[in-house]
């Protein structure tokens, strides 16, 4: 195998490491960090990371020769343990990165320290937490120490071996939290046997649990030059763990914090566990063992001789031989052992004098194959790297199946492969041996693997699965004639299965070619199913209503997405087949119209019902009127209609006097047609209604005569209604005396007797002399006596009120004369010095500027002048000046236009005089009186100061429109001068 394919190199990466201080015995790494501890005693520390290099000598104040025979690092790189032998015995150091100085473990004076099991979870750069350190007599310390105390906190004894006392030659610690506590779970090895302790709490309760139960252990027989216990850490947590043991390899999986059912043993925490046999991987007849051990994600590294066998953990083969570039003086020793860091991901081997790196190049490319080789097929999947990996995972399975004659199986498989082999090859395989079943089960866990994207493919493919689907359902029903009947659980099952596909693939399938699918293979149910998830609402309604299932075809439109129409539409079908399921649903829709309804009412309507049944469209009409205030004229016509068609007129009366419109202010009070219900109602002999339609449309001689057909009561009830037309009344009153009087058949005194009787019920709006005229002419009048001597009596009373009231009329007038008479002898007395309202001059002294007003009678030197009750006095020109001026210029022009005329005619009299009293009476007709008393009138109907006049002039404005100009001169108006200042006063 080429190096550039390789998956493990070796790299020198320090010939002399040990800088002349002696040779390599032992070695150590953790996070970049390699210790080398020497045969003279030296610690060599080589810090990759900050490329620093120091040692530190250990046999200082030692006798003789001294060795290191262990050094241990911790993950981290900062702790260092090591135990030195000499001809003194032996003794632990302990040395921290940052101190140039080692402490001496005085507590483990003695003591041979073979493992030591870091606590990798909490340890910290200042303190190692608690660590285990087993010894070569059996016996397992627990330790602690802080960097500052520079000396181990204690040490305590937590278990020792008495059985069978071996060296511990390996030790490993894991720990993981838990609901009450920390689980410790601790692995150590002796040449023979693996022991597992586990428990909750500290590591000192946790031993001492064990001396009251077994310890567990895992025994394996046989010699090898050194066992080694390695863990394989991932994301700072071992994974799983391998034994370097006599007998083989022992290795397995770590599941850590996992509650087991067994209490203690390594049954809490290893599972896969299995024995690598060294003859696997020997040429020889007798398997070579290992000298050490290195554990990788996926292989073992075995150090054998001089060079190193790399062995799949999985396969158990080995795959690559590491070889070291020796010096050769080395080569005959040869290589001393393996070492790993965890941390950096990195393999170390070391002989004498240098040192190795064995790096890991991408380990698990090949580990799909690996597992695809054995059979393992989830994980071939896990640790595929691509999808053509993938499909020849998929591929292997699914010809394996297919093999077997597990074609549903291999259908599935063959579902996922998307570059091995093509859609059509696969389909030919199972078209090819006729497996119908399993070329559906193909598609459909296509159709699962395809994209959204790929919408062609997905069309054609559900579309092919659908027909596949159809021809599985005939040839069921052609190989068993009992398969439609419930208890075949394959056909209900493939029905149920065919429907979900449908439901699944309703937005991809093309909707003409499915339906024509459907309908060529003869499956309705599923045509209509299908019709429905593609809300063809049209064509599931008309299968149900077909089968007569008017309750399925009601559902289906009550759905939200089903269109109004198709209400409409179905109406009369569904109506007809359960008028009651479908007048409930219909007062159950909300925005149903239902005057498109109407076609579907009248053909129920039309058909024979039973009288006890109840008329399920009247129901609904009545509904519509009066719980939805509809306003529709068709609607209230359709329920009229129905009414008038029932034998028991009750019901159309009260629609008829129900004032369906009063509740909207200013709205009439019903919507029917009154011309369209008289009609109707006249044909169907509906009297009683007709009267009320007569009625309503004021045609009450229509109503009364109609009414005296029926019942003479209804029609006295009609002619009551009539309260303002007094006449009309006593019209419609006199049809029915006639009609009372006309249709009496028994004896004339009797007839009368009625009649008379009749009259009181008109109260007084008919006399007896109103009736007489529809009396027989040879009606005796003594029948009539007592009737007509009332009605004398009556008479006379109102002649007498007449009397009496002319009398008073006589009396009034009388009174009326004497008052005018009275009038006009009326005076008042004037002071000398009583001043006119309105030039405040004196009325009884003539001056310069008055002159004598025309048409007036002049008394002495004085001018015209009028008095008020109310005492106010004015010159007759200031007076009629001021009404001009104060009135509404209508009333001003008539007043101008009286004073002009009254100067014309006085113009014309030669009768004035310039002082003297005029020769004419007093009381005068002539024109010129007339017009002056039209003037007076006019001017001097009430006191200007005190009468309408003056409360007409509170809305006027105290400034009138004439005088702004003068108001507007008297504005005081700022006046800015440059030489004034304005000051400003503090308020």
């Amino acid at each position: 195998m080429e190096r550039r394919h390789q998956v493990f190199s070796v790299d020198l990466l320090e010939r002399y490491a040990t800088k002349g201080r002696g040779a390599i015995t032992c070695m150590a790494t953790g996070n970049d960090v390699i210790v080398l501890g020497t045969s003279k005693g030296w610690v060599i520390r080589h810090d990759f990371g900050v490329g620093d290099s120091y040692d530190i000598d250990l046999s200082v104040g030692r006798p003789g020769e001294q060795s290191v025979h262990k050094v241990f690092v911790d993950p981290g790189g900062s702790h260092c343990i090591a135990t030195v032998i000499g001809s003194s015995g032996a003794d632990t150091y302990y040395t921290h990165a940052k101190w140039t100085k080692p402490r001496i473990l005085s507590k483990l004076k003695g003591l041979v320290v073979n493992a030591v099991a870091w606590n990798r979870q909490h340890i910290t750069e200042a303190s190692t937490r608690e660590i285990i350190m087993g010894t070569d007599n059996g016996q397992l310390y627990e330790m602690a120490v802080d960097v500052k105390d520079k000396m181990e906190k204690y040490v305590k004894l937590l278990f020792e071996l008495k059985e069978l006392p071996e060296a511990f030659t390996g030790l490993q610690m894991e720990t993981a939290s838990v609901h009450n506590g920390t689980r410790f779970y601790v692995m150590a090895v002796t040449p023979t046997r693996l022991y597992s302790f586990t428990g909750i709490g500290s590591l000192e309760a946790v031993f001492a649990s064990y001396v009251d139960r077994t310890v567990h252990f895992m025994e394996l027989p046989g010699e090898i030059p050194n066992s080694e216990l390695h863990f394989f850490i991932k994301q700072r947590r071992a994974v799983h763990f391998a034994w370097l043991s006599g007998a083989g390899i022992y290795h397995g999986d770590l599941k850590f914090g996992v509650q087991h059912s067994s209490p203690n043993g390594d049954e809490n925490f290893v599972e896969n566990k299995a024995l690598l046999d060294y003859s696997k991987f020997s040429e020889g007849v007798e398997g070579v063992k290992p000298s050490s051990l290195a554990v990788s994600e996926f292989h073992f590294l075995l150090l054998i001789g001089n060079k190193v066998k790399v062995v799949n953990r999985i396969s158990e083969q080995i795959v690559e031989e590491l070889y070291f570039d020796q010096t050769p003086d080395a080569v005959s020793r040869g290589i001393f052992g393996l070492c790993s860091d965890a941390s950096a991901g990195l393999f170390y081997a070391y002989d004498q004098n240098s040192i190795f790196q064995v790096s890991v190049n991408d380990e698990g490319r090949d580990m799909w194959k690996v597992y695809l080789d054995l059979k393992e097929y989830a994980a071939a999947l896990a640790n595929c790297r691509d999808a053509l990996q993938r499909d020849q995972v998929y591929l292997v399975q699914a010809e394996a199946a297919f093999a077997a004659k597990e074609f549903l199986r291999a259908a599935s498989f063959y579902a996922k492969i998307n570059y091995v082999l093509s859609f059509e090859e696969i389909s030919l395989k199972f078209i090819s041996i006729g497996e119908q079943d399993a070329l559906r089960t193909f598609l459909l866990r296509k159709l699962d693997n395809l994209s959204k994207d790929e919408k062609c493919q997905i069309t054609m493919i559900s579309t092919w699965a659908t027909e596949l689907y159809l021809d599985k359902i005939n040839r069921l029903l052609l190989e068993d004639d009992s398969a439609l009947d419930s208890n075949n659980t394959e056909y209900q099952s493939l029905i149920k299965e065919f429907r979900a596909f449908l439901s699944d693939c309703k937005d991809v399938l093309d909707e003409a070619t499915t339906m024509k699918l459907l309908e060529s293979y003869g499956r309705v149910d599923e045509l209509v199913f299908f019709a429905s998830l593609k809300e063809q609402y049209e064509i599931v309604l008309h299968h149900y209503i077909q089968q007569g299932e008017a309750k399925k075809a009601l559902q289906v439109l009550q759905k939200p997405n089903v269109s109004m129409e198709l209400q409409y539409k179905f109406a009369p079908d569904l109506i007809m087949l359960d008028a009651y399921e479908t007048v409930e649903s219909w007062m159950t829709t909300k925005s149903l119209n239902p005057r498109k309804l109407i076609p579907a009412m009248m053909r129920y309507s039309s058909e024979p019902h039973a009288k006890n049944e109840t008329h399920e469209v009247i129901k609904y009409l009545e509904y519509c009127v009066h719980r939805l205030q509809n306003e529709d004229p068709g609607v209230h016509n359709l329920l009229l209609s129905l009414y008038a068609k029932k034998e028991d007129e009750s019901a159309l009366l009260r629609f008829l006097e129900c004032k369906v419109g009063k509740g909207q202010p200013g709205g009439p009070e019903f919507f029917y047609d009154p011309k369209y219900a008289l009609r109707l109602c006249l044909k169907e002999k509906r009297m009683r209604a007709c009267v009320h339609i007569y009625s309503m449309m004021s045609m009450h001689e229509e109503a009364v005569a109609l009414a005296l057909q029926v019942d003479p009561e209804l029609a006295m009830a009609e002619a009551d209604k009539v309260e303002d037309d007094e006449d009309l009344r006593k019209k419609l009153w006199l049809m029915i005396a006639k009609h009372v009087i006309e249709q009496e058949k028994g004896t004339k005194r009797e007839n009368i007797r009625k009649a008379i009787a009749f009259l009181k019920e008109t109260d007084g709006l008919l006399k007896i002399e109103d009736i007489l005229p529809f009396f027989p002419d040879f009606a005796l009048i003594d029948d009539f006596k007592e009737a007509i001597c009332s009605s004398l009596e009556d008479y006379n009373e109102q002649i007498e009120k007449l009397k009496q009231e002319m009398n008073d009329a006589t009396r009034g007038a009388d009174n009326i004369r004497n008052d005018i008479s009275a009038l006009a002898q009326r005076y008042t007395v004037i002071d000398w010095d009583e001043q006119c309202g309105v030039c405040r001059r004196k009325i009884l002294n003539v001056g310069g500027d008055y002159r004598m007003t025309r048409g007036y009678m002049a008394v002495g030197p004085m001018a015209p002048f009028y008095v008020f009750p109310c005492g106010h006095a004015f010159h007759a020109q200031c007076l009629i000046a001021h009404v001009t001026r104060c009135t509404n210029q209508a009333q001003a022009e008539y007043i101008l236009d009286l004073q002009k005329q009254l100067t014309l005619l006085c113009a014309e009299s030669k009768n004035v005089s310039n002082g003297g009293l005029s020769e004419e009476p007093l009381v005068s007709v002539t024109p010129m009186h007339k017009i002056r008393s039209q003037l007076d009138d006019a001017v001097a109907s009430d006191c200007p100061f005190c009468g309408d006049l003056m409360i007409q002039e509170i809305s006027l404005p105290f400034i009138p429109p004439e005088e702004a100009e003068e108001s507007e001169s008297w504005e005081i108006k700022p006046h800015n001068h440059p030489s004034q200042r304005s000051l400003s006063l503090a308020v």
